[in-house]
């Protein structure tokens, strides 16, 4: 989360590359799970996303040659939101392609991990020292933070390409996530880049 700048072993920048590419990459596992699909009919797929995929710039995706960059330019929290909205997107656009499998996305909450010391080291100190703070009364244990995957691999009530803040509540997302036409992109872009994986 919020890594410094980097690049993956297949080039693309390091929280796109791992947080979208490879997840997509494992969706390819797509002929298994329809199979599954036919012998029992709640098969699902839950993309672990996040609340700051509202980081991601406002323009939208950075579908240029500057993501097989390590992108030292924008800020590692738009990167990480990049990478975040990618993962809605992403599973938005398999459940409407793929209706016979449950494509869910969540936000696991504010998890007490150290997974932000990364995010947080951007900031000056006062701010730092306030982030701090605010975690003790804003963020869940490990334990509390697995619930929302939970509720969205067992729950009947879970819809296939709805994005849930925990625990199984909608609504909250940002505006991007409601862009139809970066879903598009975003697919689109996706589907071009996996190709040579897959021949």
């Amino acid at each position: 989360m919020a890594t410094p700048p980097g690049q993956t072993e297949d080039g693309y920048e390091i929280q796109f590359g791992t947080n979208h590419m490879g997840h997509a990459l494992l969706t390819r596992l797509l002929p298994t799970l329809k199979y599954t699909a036919t012998i029992t009919p709640d098969v699902r797929v839950v993309f672990l996303s996040s609340s700051l995929h509202s980081r991601a710039s406002k323009e939208g995706y950075f579908l240029d040659n500057r993501l097989r960059t390590p992108m030292p330019d924008v800020s590692t929290r738009a990167l990480y939101g990049q990478s975040k909205l990618a993962n809605i997107h992403y599973c938005g656009a398999l459940a409407q392609r793929h209706p016979d499998i449950n494509f869910v996305s969540i936000h696991p909450g504010l998890v007490k991990t150290n997974l932000g010391t990364e995010f947080m080291s951007g900031s000056n100190l006062l701010v730092s020292a306030a982030l701090k703070f605010a975690k003790r009364f804003t963020t869940v244990n490990v334990r509390e933070g697995a619930f929302n995957s939970l509720w969205a691999a067992t729950n009947p009530a879970a819809e296939s390409g709805v994005f849930y803040y925990p625990v199984g509540v909608t609504g909250k997302e940002s505006k991007l996530v409601k862009d139809e036409k970066l879903c598009e992109q975003l697919w689109e872009y996706t589907e071009k880049e996996l190709q040579p994986h897959l021949d």
